[in-house]
């Protein structure tokens, strides 16, 4: 549904009143026979007009029998048998149902974009010893940027000068830092998480990794096929139905049994008004509305009623680890002193090695052990970019940090198969143990993925971390398919796949939060992204947004959209049995318009009160 269409127009609702004051005036003011015509047909083009072009559009394009047609016809078939107020009433209804559709999803997107904090990315230059803040466009190769603590990487180049911990959580959706230092590559999209750099650049803006990535998600967006109004799907096949049997009515009975033509014609034009589903037509927008309503309560921002039906019927589950089933933050998670060391004596001496260390690992080995600072003497403090931490303690040569740092000084340590990051230790160049540190997993997602797997065939889990960390962290989750080192291609890659070899009707659901997700957001059937620690590119990307980052909600999400789809689907079985009935009714000439009509207003305001349901919080 088109969003924008609003805004410079007259207000939606404007229209309604207009129409709904001259319906009223016509009704009761003694207007002459001609003058009443004239202000009903007034008020029947304000109220309207735009659904009349609409159709008119349509047909030129060849699309047919949608709901606007139906509107159209019944209507004018009305004002044919002299019913005016009826088609006015007809247009009315439809517009009130198209308006509450369209503001529930408004809500919902100003919720969206107040949850976006959408940074400028900027690149800073020096120019003459000033420091300007340039577009990231403007920046020509081999301008040298200068990247801040806490700034985004802007574009892709190679540093000149200075040494920063960089986090690419949000590219690679790995979440352990990488040290830069003069000579390596930096990438776009990275955060600089401290230190200062000077970056040669090596690519225009447009060649830059986040733009390649973005990129893809323009690409995805037009391979998800767009889904319709479940309003327009049902027209589709309602339409053709009641025009053919609005022909039949009004040709069978004059051609074989000689009736009159004048009556059964009238007779077939009362049948096309009776048909007019305007129950359906406000019912059917309100039960959306109130589900996406019921949703935004929770927490959950639906971007439009399709996605709503698309999430009611999950097939496969696919998550992305970090992030998403994982909170990206680090806790230790193992403790391997080797024989005569206690647990405590080596997080100690870690813990003093990483003392002036704002790297993400040492910060959560400082919190582990606390603030128990003793009378230890910290010296001569080195690190070691890309290794670990070299330093005196009372004196003594202590070395903390990865394998590489152990063969640089020929200590022997001990092989380990485990999930995380290792972090060894040697005191005077004796090997005293490792430590592991890993991402926490959320304290709800095993309970999670447990309801899913009843609602969803497949529940599979995609990660650019190693096979090894994916594996476990399945095992402790119960995911029975995972696929490990993925670049973000592959990902799409692999939801296309599910996709096209689904084995039911259900629809490919994907759920992440880094940039790297946002092109598998957009290709999936519908993608969910995490809003609290999402980046912007990926609930921008996303058709429903989770604000609190709570896999659970995931759960609650699926299960409001399948209460909302009864709640509709109920709607237009009640409607459809009540308009067969007076449709037969109707063609016998048993029944007036006006009975037809009153039949539609009372299964109107039931359908309405049965909408409601949807606003209460799914429990």
């Amino acid at each position: 549904m088109c969003q924008h269409h609003h805004h410079h127009e007259v207000h939606p609702l404007t229209k309604v009143i207009v129409a709904a004051v001259l319906l009223v005036a016509a009704l009761i003011l003694p207007f002459s026979g001609l003058a009443k015509f004239g202000i009903f047909f007034a008020a029947y083009l304000i109220a309207g007009g735009d659904i009349l072009l609409d159709a008119l559009k349509n047909i030129l394009k060849g699309d047919i029998f949608n709901e606007n047609f139906l509107m159209g016809i019944a209507t004018i078939g009305a004002f044919a048998i002299k019913e005016y107020p009826e088609a006015v009433m007809v247009m009315i209804l439809f517009q009130i149902g198209e308006y509450l559709q369209d503001r529930a999803v408004e809500k919902s997107r100003k919720s969206i974009t107040q949850l976006m904090n959408i940074k400028p990315d900027y690149a800073n230059i020096e120019e003459n010893g000033n420091i300007l803040r340039k577009s990231p466009q403007e920046i020509n190769i081999n301008d040298i940027i200068l990247v801040k603590t806490g700034e985004k990487i802007p574009l892709d180049g190679i540093v000149t000068e200075g040494n920063a911990v960089v986090d690419t959580s949000a590219l690679t959706g790995e979440p352990l830092p990488h040290n830069l230092k003069p000579g390596d590559i930096a990438i776009s999209g990275c955060i600089n998480t401290n230190g200062l750099l000077k970056i040669r650049v090596t690519k225009k803006f447009h060649d830059s990794t986040v733009s390649k990535i973005l990129e893809l998600v323009e690409h995805a967006s037009t391979k998800k096929t767009k889904t319709e109004n479940f309003i327009t799907k049902f027209a589709r096949y309602y339409t053709p139905a009641v025009v053919f049997g609005a022909v039949l009515l009004s040709s069978i009975p004059p051609l074989f049994f000689g009736a009159e033509f004048g009556v059964w014609f009238e007779r077939a034009l009362t049948f096309l008004v009776i048909s007019c589903p305007c129950a359906l037509v406000i019912s059917v927008p309100l039960g959306f509305f109130a589900g996406i309503g019921g949703a935004s309560k929770c927490g959950i921002l639906v971007k439009g009623s399709s996605y709503l039906e698309r999430l009611s019927k999950p097939y496969a589950i696919v998550f992305d680890k970090t992030g998403t089933l994982t909170k990206g933050i680090f806790k230790v998670s193992e403790i391997r002193p080797v024989q005569g060391v206690s647990a405590d004596e080596l997080i100690k001496l870690i813990a003093l090695a990483e003392k002036y260390s704002n790297h993400p690992i040492a910060l959560s080995v400082k919190s582990y052990y606390g603030d128990k600072t003793g009378n230890d003497i910290v010296t001569d403090v080195h690190e070691i970019a890309g290794q670990g931490v070299k330093a005196l303690i009372n004196g003594m040569t202590i070395l903390t940090g990865n394998d590489k740092l152990m063969k640089n000084y020929n200590i022997k340590y001990e092989e380990y198969e485990t999930i995380g990051t290792v972090i060894h230790i040697a005191l005077s160049e004796k090997y005293l143990g490792y430590i592991v540190i890993s991402d926490e997993i959320k304290p709800d997602a095993a309970q999670t993925v447990k309801a899913l797997k009843h609602i969803a065939s497949r529940i599979v889990m995609l990660t650019g971390d190693s096979a090894n960390s994916a594996e476990r962290i399945s095992q402790l989750l119960g995911i029975d398919e995972f696929h490990a080192q993925l670049l973000p291609v592959d990902k799409v890659e692999r939801v296309e796949e599910l996709i096209e070899n689904k084995k039911s009707s259900g629809n490919v659901i994907f759920v992440g939060d880094g940039i790297n997700d946002a092109p598998v957001l957009t290709r999936a059937d519908a993608g969910i992204a995490m809003g609290a620690l999402g980046s912007d590119a990926a609930i921008e990307a996303a058709d429903v947004v989770i604000m609190d980052d709570k896999p659970s909600k995931i759960y609650t999400a699926i299960k409001i959209s399948q209460k909302t789809m009864n709640i509709v689907k109920e709607n237009i079985i009640f409607a459809i049995g009540i308009k067969v009935l007076f449709l037969v009714l109707g063609s016998v000439g048993y029944i007036t318009m006006w009975g037809a009509v009153f039949a539609d207003v009372g299964v109107t305001l039931l359908a309405i009160l049965n909408s409601l349901r949807a606003f209460k919080k799914a429990g």
